[in-house]
């Protein structure tokens, strides 16, 4: 099934990508590519292209577990049982908890603030702490004087689009948003990046039938799909 979008310019029909229809599995376009690319030279010049890869990466999971967070805070709240801040009620369902300092919303609003780069290094330790499985995964160098703190708030400026709700899951969009961005870094496929061909072909000789595929990228954690992965 294709997906439409209507051109605010001249009001023209384009078809902008496809999703899963019955059995069948197609890939779905991102719209974002440009921006995700304008986020990578908003640090250029500052520090080494092997380093601002990961204060992109390390954003972009930043961004990915805070609006999984929220959309379920949101429907707890809409529960009205008071549990939007029980931890146990993210664990449950296998998401991670975001402490209010690190969330998404703390985090953009505070954008512009010369100490960002502290405030993002504070928001990975806390979420660390109350997530035991990501102790000593996330970066927390953000506040390091040479990564230059307005760019770093024009960064987070630009990520106006989802990647943790039910819909950004189904399409992950994560696994997308990573592989675009370490084709783009990788000097050579392999080095630190695995070409999706490869990804495919291993997930078809395990044969998963359910649940998630994860890709060890040192130390980065890469989320497939299982379904997509095996039909995409």
């Amino acid at each position: 099934m294709c997906l439409i979008r209507q051109n605010s310019v001249d009001g023209r029909i384009d078809c902008v990508g496809s999703i899963q229809t019955g059995g069948m599995s197609v890939s779905v376009t991102l719209e974002f590519e440009n921006k995700l690319w304008e986020m990578a030279d908003k640090l250029r010049g500052g520090i080494q292209s092997s380093e601002y890869k990961d204060v992109i990466l390390g954003l972009i999971f930043l961004k990915y577990i805070s609006d999984s967070f929220e959309e379920k805070y949101q429907e707890l709240v809409s529960d009205g049982d008071g549990f939007e801040e029980d931890q146990d009620a993210y664990t449950e369902d296998n998401i991670f908890f975001v402490p209010q300092a690190a969330r998404w919303e703390n985090i953009k609003k505070n954008a512009k603030q010369t100490t960002i780069g502290q405030i993002i290094d504070d928001a990975m330790i806390a979420i660390e702490k109350d997530n035991k499985t990501l102790k000593g995964v996330l970066p927390k160098n953000y506040a390091r004087p040479e990564l230059d703190k307005t760019k770093l708030g024009e960064l987070i400026d630009l990520f106006s689009f989802n990647l943790g709700d039910k819909n950004a899951k189904a399409q992950d969009v994560l696994g997308r948003v990573y592989e675009y961005f370490l084709g783009k870094f990788g000097s050579s496929e392999g080095e630190f990046y695995t070409p999706p061909s490869i990804v495919k072909m291993l997930v078809e000789m395990i044969e998963p039938y359910e649940g998630r595929v994860y890709d060890i990228i040192a130390p980065k954690l890469i989320q497939f799909n299982v379904s997509q992965s095996r039909c995409a």
